[in-house]
């Protein structure tokens, strides 16, 4: 190998062991923040997560010479490192992003040796930002509290804005990662914000849903292969941002107008709004709910229509979002809930985000659904069970959409080998034979070379190279579907 062969390899090992380094920092970050949160600081759990921070940053400087972390916009930089986004490590950056955003901060430096105390402390004051002071006030207000505590290794800066710049440098890829981070963001504020009885705007809402709308439109594979992405605690943030994706693909295929996209794509985004008046142990619960704790839960529905009452939205309210929180339940013959006062039409718009809606729930894993339904399995019955109350058409449409073996589907091909599932065909008449990337050869082995294969190529006989027999779970053989969409 020559010399300059050998020198790029040890550039891209070093700059992955600095990615990793960065990631484990902000992963670190996340898990000390949620942990002092939810227990008290003598409890082991949070000792813990303290002991790993500190570790975490000691590494980072070790690797760097120094330890910064920063928001550049929507971008998150440890050092001079940005942050890649992988489907393991989103939830920490949306996380960490949103902290830093609302106590009004660029950023801060490690200057001296940290102790579990001085992060604690950190810590603490991040969770409750002096919001009752402007966002450009609070930064100061910060620092002050934090001096105040004795706690002199931190040194806070005013946050920057170089997104715009910075799209333009992004494959579309990690463009689609950051739409959906972002998203994933905003979710999570309005419906914390909700919880908490404080009102947020629409305006975060709407650029975020004009970000899906746009990769949609570019780029619908990359973000639609997104959804696949399960994180269990962060399940309604999910969720929400996953039917509002699938939801603004689906009405593409309809022939909706870009504008109609928008208002499809925050009706989604909201339609779930409600559930932040739900109590969290209920969400929460493990196993069946009794008849009370069902009709609780089914209160979400016009709960939503009341939040988003209390959101100062100016002269113009979304309107087509509140009918759509209040609708989407009720499947098209009204024997959902709730129960209307009289004849109803269901409109479009409620049509296509059920399905989206019942799509995604079915495919998760939540605390009450251990093991949920394969991609084909719900396309399956969402088309054949009827008592689900979703429209035949849209239902079509959204097979159409994804294939009949949607995103994230693992196949078995008749030579044996493990597929996964990474776009629809192109070919509207090809629902049956999407583009697949090989996991495994005919004898299992994994494959290093991931390459995607379009299942209406022909061998030199004219016959299919490749046809799908049949679908499996991908827990039975260890693969982490994510894993293929990073």
């Amino acid at each position: 190998m020559s010399e300059t062969h050998l020198s790029v390899a040890a550039d891209q090992s070093s700059s992955s062991q600095e990615q990793r380094t960065a990631r484990a920092f902000v992963v670190a970050l996340h898990g000390a923040v949620r942990a002092v949160r939810l227990y008290p600081i003598e409890n082991s759990a949070v000792q813990k997560t303290i002991a790993e921070l500190v570790n975490a940053a000691e590494r980072v400087e070790h690797t760097d010479g120094q330890c910064r972390l920063r928001r550049v916009g929507d971008y998150l930089f440890v050092n001079e490192m940005r942050l890649r986004l992988t489907l393991d490590n989103y939830a920490a950056v949306a996380y960490v992003l949103g902290l830093l955003r609302e106590a009004g901060l660029g950023g801060f430096d490690v200057t001296a040796h940290t102790t579990s105390r001085a992060w604690v402390v950190l810590l603490a004051f991040l969770q409750s930002p002096p919001l009752e002071y402007p966002e450009a006030e609070r930064l100061e207000q910060l620092a002050a509290r934090v001096a105040q505590s004795g706690v002199a290794c931190f040194e806070f800066y005013p946050p920057v804005d170089e997104s715009e710049h910075q799209e333009a440098e992004l494959d579309a890829k990690e463009r689609a990662r950051q739409t959906y981070v972002r998203s994933l963001d905003v979710t999570r504020e309005v419906m914390t914000s909700a919880r908490l009885g404080r009102s947020v705007g629409l305006k975060r809402v709407k650029r975020a849903v004009q970000g899906i709308v746009d990769a949609i439109l570019t780029d619908a594979a990359s973000l639609i292969g997104l959804t696949t992405l399960r994180e269990f605690d962060e399940y309604t943030f999910v969720h929400s941002v996953n039917v509002s994706i699938l939801s603004v693909a689906l009405g593409r295929r309809l022939g909706l107008t870009k504008l109609q996209l928008l208002d499809l794509g925050l009706a989604a985004l909201l339609h779930d709004m409600g559930k932040s008046r739900i109590p969290l142990d209920l969400l929460n619960k493990r196993g069946s709910l009794d008849d009370d704790e069902r009709a609780i839960l089914q209160t979400h529905t016009w709960q939503g229509v009341l939040s988003m009452f209390a959101m100062p939205t100016g002269s113009v309210r979304p309107w087509r979002a509140m009918t759509t929180a209040y609708e989407h339940h009720m499947r098209i013959d009204l024997s959902g809930y709730p129960i209307p006062l009289r004849s109803r039409r269901l409109t479009l718009y409620s049509k296509i985000i059920s399905v989206a809606d019942g799509f995604d729930a079915a495919t998760t894993t939540r605390v009450y659904q251990d093991v949920p339904w394969t991609p084909a399995d719900v396309l399956r019955g969402m088309r054949d069970n009827p008592r689900l109350g979703l429209d035949p058409v849209v239902v079509k449409a959204f097979i159409n959409l994804t294939g009949i073996y949607p995103v994230g589907t693992l196949v078995v091909l008749d030579s044996l080998a493990l597929a996964m599932v990474v776009a629809a065909n192109p070919d509207p008449t090809a629902l049956s034979r999407p583009l697949v990337r090989m996991i495994t050869d005919a004898q299992g082995n994994r494959l290093h070379d991931l390459q995607v294969y379009d299942l209406t190529s022909c061998d030199a006989s004219g016959h299919f190279a490749y046809t799908i027999i049949r679908t499996e779970d991908p827990q039975r053989y260890g693969i982490s579907i994510s894993d293929y969409f990073a």
